[in-house]
């Protein structure tokens, strides 16, 4: 018997494109998500959107807050609100951990994606400090000197043959 991979059981829903331009990703973290049934529905059919969302700590709990899941059309009375704020499912002891590191000045908990693994909803938490302008364009220098690096390596490739 083979063990699969461990993303070949992942279904992912959306993506947060924008967090990795916008924000410096330090450490990130796998926890559930607590949905009512036309909001699972919605989301096996229409996706979410995790755009300007954000994740805060309140009483001891974590709470997604601006995440977009559409109403499920085919759902009458038991729809939800699309924007609703949405709890996190945690132990204690992570929520201790990611809490004490989002408290510090500058810091935020962002979610970078939703994802559905083994029938569950997920969503991959991560402790983020926003980037600023000057970072941004760092981090553009970086990437495009890795692509003329890659297109040099190719072309030198291409010539040896």
């Amino acid at each position: 018997m083979t063990k699969k991979p461990a993303n070949e059981s992942e279904l992912v829903i959306c993506r947060n494109k924008r967090a990795f331009h916008e924000y410096e990703i330090f450490d990130k973290l796998e926890c559930g998500i607590a949905l009512t049934g036309s909001e699972v529905k919605s989301l096996r059919e229409n996706g979410a959107r995790l755009d300007e969302a954000y994740a805060k700590v309140e009483d001891g709990e974590v709470w997604l807050i601006n995440c977009e899941i559409p109403e499920y059309r085919m759902a009458t009375t038991g729809n939800h609100l699309p924007k609703r704020p949405r709890k996190l499912l945690l132990h204690r002891r992570e929520i201790g951990k990611f809490a004490g590191k989002a408290s510090q000045q500058g810091f935020t908990l962002i979610p970078l994606r939703m994802y559905f693994k083994k029938g569950l909803a997920k969503v991959e938490l991560a402790v983020a400090r926003g980037k600023k302008l000057h970072d941004k364009r760092e981090s553009i220098k970086k990437r495009e000197t890795q692509r003329e690096i890659g297109r040099m390596m190719a072309k030198g490739r291409r010539q040896r043959r």
